[in-house]
């Protein structure tokens, strides 16, 4: 797949992993815990390049600029998936609230959608909240997963982050470190292969 057909993901260094961004027309399944920075890095998509896009709030109050999606079940959340760049926040809730089949349901209306647009949508589950065997079904959906892990090393917390599927292309074989800063996330310039 060309660069032309990728979409950045907001983050330079993660672009560079992904051979230029997301595939366009892909739906983005971030795995990972509230304190790895997970919405953090949902935001520097969203907010990437000036393009339009849509960040569906249903998790806390909306920040300026998202959508308060909190009321609206998930049959209703399409409708609502305007623009390039669409964020979910988050894939968890719905689980927890409807099901996974509902969740399951909204992420196949959501990739017809975004296949047909050339758009993506990004979509935030969080770690340890659902069975092993729903997590599954989820990644098999998706187009892309990336993971957010927080390891403890002595006294010191080291992230990294595996981008473990990518549908119809080839997987960076490495687990890449990354800082938090005042500007989101900073992926490193050194890896460890996996």
């Amino acid at each position: 797949m060309g660069r032309e057909n990728r979409r950045s993901t907001g983050i330079s260094g993660l672009d560079l992993a992904m051979e230029g961004g997301f595939p366009a027309g892909s739906i983005i399944v971030v795995q990972g815990s509230p304190l790895t920075g997970i919405d953090l890095l949902a935001r520097q998509f969203w907010s990437a390049d000036g393009t339009p896009g849509t960040y569906l709030m249903i998790d806390a109050d909306p920040e300026p600029g998202m959508t308060d999606a909190r009321d609206v079940p998930p049959e209703g959340l399409p409708a609502l998936m305007k623009g390039e760049r669409v964020v979910l926040d988050s894939l968890s809730t719905i689980i927890a609230r409807n099901g996974i089949d509902a969740a399951l349901s909204l992420l196949s209306r959501a990739k017809r959608d975004v296949s047909e647009r050339k758009a993506n949508a990004l979509f935030i589950l969080y770690s340890d909240l659902h069975p092993v065997a729903e997590e599954i079904r989820i990644m098999r959906a998706a187009d892309v997963i990336i993971e957010l892990k927080e390891i403890i090393i002595m006294n010191e917390i080291e992230r990294q982050l595996a981008v473990h599927k990518v549908r119809n292309a080839q997987v960076p074989k490495r687990l890449i470190p990354y800082n938090i800063t005042e500007k989101g996330i900073e992926l490193s310039t050194t890896s460890r292969v996996i």
